[in-house]
């Protein structure tokens, strides 16, 4: 009898709150980088009804106006429309920002890690990108969402929304989608027949590919049928609240940290960048189907205390003698890290929304497949 289970992942759109956030966070660590390439930034930021706080401890040769760079992101998301409830030129922006921490930075300074911490990379063979299905197809439906309002083709959409997709595995392998949930802010007036269909045809069938589809597929649209108050409106947003999108849709461990509006001295990002280099350069090397990586660190140290290669006996040679070519061939302390994927640049913005894995695109220098011949070596 195969081994059957369901798993589901979801995302959200770059109007959801909390990714308003996460976006102003990263773009805030964009500007200081394109000025002061050794800048420190760790920015937060909080944001409600027709207010925006942005807080944190940022030490620069530059200057960043925030509010500015606030409102340019708000209006490029399509937060314009006073009636939306919250919009870039009514919103009043709050800041509070120091300098890190001098004790933090006798650390940071010498080339040692930001902070202590574990930090976790994952990697599968069961798509194209290499990551989980659900989060991965979660992902291209907000995108898709986004894409569909900004190109005018559904104009009465707003900017917040969320995805939900579940797929039924049988044995580890993915076998059919079982259910997708989509919703949508909107406009008042358009019915919830029009946005059900419209979202159904133009942004659902569009991205789970019909051989996927199981053929009873649960598709809910909008589910309490209503969805015109959204965005900060309707919930305050925080940046980091969305670590699980941000990475493997629950798939695999994760060690707690977020990545957006820190700049990658701190190995919450950096090395949960490089553990996903890796796991997805062994699994593309052939070298297993699956693999999670753990890397930990201690504040201060440059090199990490330990390393652990897990991948679930689909291995073609043992864990530990993959961690013995992780160690032989890779410098993994933070300044290692951050010249082997070339990080200190004004990357972050993008990064912010869709999720920071399974993105093949040029600034994403995680994702490269360029170790694989090393690992290859290990077959």
């Amino acid at each position: 009898m195969k081994n059957f289970y369901l798993f589901t992942s979801e995302s959200v759109t770059e109007g959801h709150p909390d990714k308003i956030c996460d976006q102003i966070s990263d773009s805030i660590l964009d500007e200081v980088i394109k000025q002061d390439k050794n800048g420190r930034v760790a920015c937060e930021c909080l944001t409600t009804r027709g207010l925006i706080f942005v807080a944190g401890e940022i030490t620069t040769t530059g200057y960043v106006d925030i509010p500015s760079v606030v409102r340019d992101l708000l209006k490029e998301i399509g937060y314009i429309d006073p009636s939306y409830g919250f919009n870039c030129d009514a919103s009043a922006i709050i800041t509070s920002i120091q300098n890190q921490s001098p004790d933090i930075a006798l650390g940071v300074n010498k080339g040692g890690a930001g902070d202590q911490g574990m930090m976790f990379g994952y990697a599968t063979d069961e798509t194209e990108e290499l990551m989980p299905m659900p989060i991965t197809l979660a992902h291209k439906l907000v995108r898709r969402l986004a894409e569909v309002r900004k190109n005018g083709e559904l104009p009465y959409l707003r900017p917040d929304g969320k995805s939900q997709v579940t797929v039924r595995y049988e044995d580890g392998t993915p076998r059919a989608v079982e259910s997708v949930v989509l919703s949508s802010q909107h406009n008042p007036g358009v019915s919830h027949k029009k946005i059900k269909d419209d979202l159904t045809e133009m942004v659902i069938k569009k991205v789970i590919p019909e051989e996927l589809r199981n053929k009873n597929m649960k598709i809910f649209v909008n589910p309490t049928g209503r969805f015109i108050i959204g965005g900060p409106q309707a919930d305050t947003g925080v940046t980091g609240r969305k670590i699980i999108v941000d990475t493997y849709g629950g798939v695999g461990s994760h060690g707690g940290g977020c990545f957006s509006g820190k700049d990658p001295t701190k190995v919450d990002r950096s090395a949960s960048y490089i553990a996903r280099y890796l796991a997805k350069n062994i699994v593309a090397s052939g070298l297993a189907k699956k693999c999670e990586i753990q890397i930990a660190y201690v504040i201060g140290l440059k090199q990490p205390v330990s390393i652990m290669v897990n991948t679930e006996g689909t291995g073609l040679i043992p864990d530990k003698e993959i961690v013995k070519l992780i160690r032989d061939n890779f410098d993994l302390s933070p300044w290692g890290i951050i010249e082997k994927l070339d990080l200190l640049r004004p990357i972050y913005r993008k990064t912010a929304c869709y999720g920071h894995f399974g993105r093949e695109e040029k600034e994403f220098t995680w994702e490269k497949r360029d170790a694989v011949k090393i690992f290859q070596k290990g077959r």
